[in-house]
């Protein structure tokens, strides 16, 4: 019982004290891009938000001035022979800016195959009525989440 209030007081002091950063995942699109975020200690991935993509640096300008960002996990499209979708024509121009934006964030890139599936899946399965399982923002956003889930995995 000592040792498990050690650490807690241990783990408490560190999120006080040191501000662990979390991780932002971006599922990007040509209309809107969904973001998922990780808690301070990187071990949960979360839903964030969905916004239109022209509207994406703006909104990670806020977060980052708010939250101590570790690194961006940004979706990276393939197709099924592992080459590049032909979405990333789009997104390697968001990254160059994305690294001009926050030069001292790395970015890393997690497979995204088979993401938006697995998110309507997800829907399906805690019984979210049609309606909402149409929702395209919302499906951008578990999108991310799961790429984000990857990627930690991975790590």
């Amino acid at each position: 019982m000592v040792n498990f209030i050690l650490i807690t007081k241990y783990r408490l002091f560190l999120l006080k004290t040191l501000k662990l950063a979390r991780i932002i995942a971006l599922d990007y699109g040509r209309k809107r891009t969904g973001i998922a975020v990780t808690d301070e200690l990187q071990l949960i991935a979360s839903g964030l938000a969905t916004v239109p993509t022209h509207e994406l640096l703006g909104f990670l300008k806020k977060f980052v001035a708010h939250e101590k960002v570790a690194c961006f996990i940004v979706g990276e499209p393939k197709q099924m022979n592992n080459t590049p979708s032909e979405a990333e024509i789009f997104i390697t121009p968001f990254l160059s800016r994305l690294k001009k934006v926050f030069p001292k964030i790395p970015i890393e890139r997690q497979d995204e195959r088979f993401t938006s599936k697995m998110a309507v899946q997800t829907m399906i399965a805690s019984g979210l009525k049609k309606k909402k399982r149409r929702d395209k923002a919302l499906i951008d956003e578990i999108s991310a989440t799961i790429i984000l889930q990857a990627y930690l995995n991975r790590k």
